[in-house]
């Protein structure tokens, strides 16, 4: 058990908290994102769920609040053809929240992270759902509108 603690000590010292409910997974691999910050990229292919623990033949799928691998597919030429990570701070999927909430938002989109845990961009264009800045609080602190 202590192995398990001391991880959770250095995930949380990165900027991550643990991941709290169960959320509806909204993003298959493959599927196109939009980019909601301003590091010159425009639309962004999840390519793999960071600790995605799933099934043979099952596509890895994410939701709010994970870290994902993209490739951005449409941006500045400096951004273009690379592979970065990122957060997803908005789905379209519905989820429900513990108070009974149902949560939609009208794109799904996510945010380039350094892979230290930093933010690549300064600034969040759009809302970003409660889930996610909870867990991440580096995107919290950057975003002006929390859902």
């Amino acid at each position: 058990m202590c192995a398990a603690k001391a991880k959770q000590r250095a995930l949380t010292a990165k900027g991550m908290l643990s991941h709290g409910q169960k959320i509806s997974r909204g993003l298959l691999a493959g599927s196109e994102i939009k980019c909601a910050d301003n590091t010159g990229a425009r639309v962004l292919r999840l390519i793999q769920a960071m600790g995605y623990k799933g099934r043979l033949r099952r596509y890895p799928s994410a939701t709010v609040g994970d870290k994902v691998t993209v490739s951005v597919r449409q941006g500045s030429p400096d951004m273009r053809k690379k592979i970065f990570q990122a957060i997803i701070v908005r789905q379209r999927k519905t989820f429900r929240r513990i108070d009974g909430v149902w949560v939609q938002f009208e794109d799904n989109a996510a945010v380039i992270i350094t892979p230290e845990g930093e933010m690549k961009g300064s600034e969040i264009r759009g809302p970003v759902a409660r889930e996610a800045a909870e867990r991440w609080p580096r995107i919290a602190s950057a975003s002006s509108i929390i859902v």
